[in-house]
């Protein structure tokens, strides 16, 4: 019985979806990587691959004008089974991977929060921030809107240079596609007051972010119940 890796390069839809996306499988080739083995057939019927398997299934739940795949998605685990060369493994695979399809439609992307100042910044960290013990350095990934796509902390101990390094901000705002960002690190001592290495790790950032045209919006500064906001205390040009 050949499995989907054993497969002639044709009939590789695994390979094919790694390397060319989900989409642009056709139906049978994405349910041929769920059913993975075709059968050895004996008896006198020919064996068949995971392709095969997969297009007799479409044809068995096609009706005219088509609705293949919403039939397969409504159909029980048991009523798949009745195609020939389709268990009951095979079978909870295909009805599992339709039921979290359905769950997935359900979903609803919840609202994004929209950065319009500082003050929004330190309410969207305050919380996370303000009884830490040692400095932490987070970083605000934002779209084009100046919404919130991910809040990510960068790195942990005492702010300087070496440690805040602008590829690992930038790495991670890169792979979000951000339009832009606003990094943020505590005081553990509860005075938010930017010492001389918060400006200069702030200029360094800034310079990066020329260079890959993602803009630093803001570094906002957290102390106890207080912040500082480079952009509001006039620091950002003398940064830039």
């Amino acid at each position: 019985m050949a499995t989907l890796k054993e497969s002639p390069a044709a009939d590789r839809p695994r390979e094919r979806l790694m390397e060319l996306g989900a989409a642009a499988l056709a139906s049978r080739e994405l349910l041929a990587i769920l059913v993975d083995t075709g059968t050895a057939g004996g008896n006198g019927r020919p064996a068949r691959s995971a392709i095969d398997l997969a297009a007799e299934m479409l044809r068995e739940f096609e009706e005219e004008g088509g609705g293949a795949l919403r039939r397969l998605g409504a159909a029980s685990p048991s009523e798949i089974c009745r195609i020939p060369g389709i268990g009951v493994a095979k079978a909870a695979r295909i009805a599992a991977a339709f039921e979290l399809g359905r769950r997935a439609a359900r979903e609803i992307r919840p609202e994004r929060e929209r950065i319009r100042n500082a003050a929004d910044v330190y309410e969207q960290v305050r919380l996370r921030m303000r009884d830490l013990r040692h400095e932490e350095f987070h970083v605000l990934l934002l779209n084009t809107q100046n919404m919130v796509l991910r809040h990510l902390p960068i790195t942990r101990g005492t702010l300087d240079a070496s440690l805040v390094h602008p590829r690992e901000v930038f790495r991670a705002a890169i792979a979000e596609a951000a339009a832009s960002v606003i990094v943020i690190h505590n005081h553990p001592s509860g005075d938010p007051t930017p010492s001389a290495e918060d400006r200069v790790v702030t200029r360094q950032l800034v310079e990066a972010g020329r260079l890959v045209g993602i803009e630093v919006l803001d570094h906002v500064v957290v102390g106890e119940g207080r912040y500082v906001s480079f952009v509001e205390a006039g620091l950002m040009q003398h940064s830039g």
